[in-house]
């Protein structure tokens, strides 16, 4: 398992990266090794506004369909396309190719909610 040290984490098992004050999003490598084979996703819509918490995406794999949540508040700006006819890049590349949108957080404090890569390997391995 991979636990990158520059991202934050929900419970959720997605990952942020702040970049110029908006922050990426995608699933973590546990997420993407419990779902199994990813083939389909639903890839969020640009303009959205969203809680923390709340419903941004659906992912199918071969062995279940799950939802991927908000981890911060905020408006989506950018969504991974691709992802529509290349759902594995979820699989193969989970903190690179295979990140999910892009939020403009609406509170920036709730970044500090999340976890840090030791605490978020603790959560999965504990």
């Amino acid at each position: 398992m991979d636990f990158p040290g520059d991202l934050r984490y929900s419970t959720d098992h997605e990952w942020v990266r702040l970049e110029d004050g908006l922050v990426r999003v995608g699933i973590t490598d546990y997420a993407q090794d419990a779902l199994g084979d990813v083939v389909f996703i639903e890839v969020p819509e640009v303009g959205a506004t969203v809680a923390a918490g709340e419903k941004i995406s659906e992912v199918e794999s071969t062995k279940s369909v799950s939802d991927i949540y908000a981890p911060v508040s905020g408006t989506i700006t950018l969504v991974n396309a691709e992802l529509a006819d290349e759902p594995e890049r979820l699989n193969q590349d989970p903190y690179g190719e295979g990140w999910i949108c892009v939020l403009e957080p609406s509170d920036p404090a709730e970044l500090e909610a999340l976890l840090g890569a030791d605490a978020y390997r603790a959560l999965v391995e504990g």
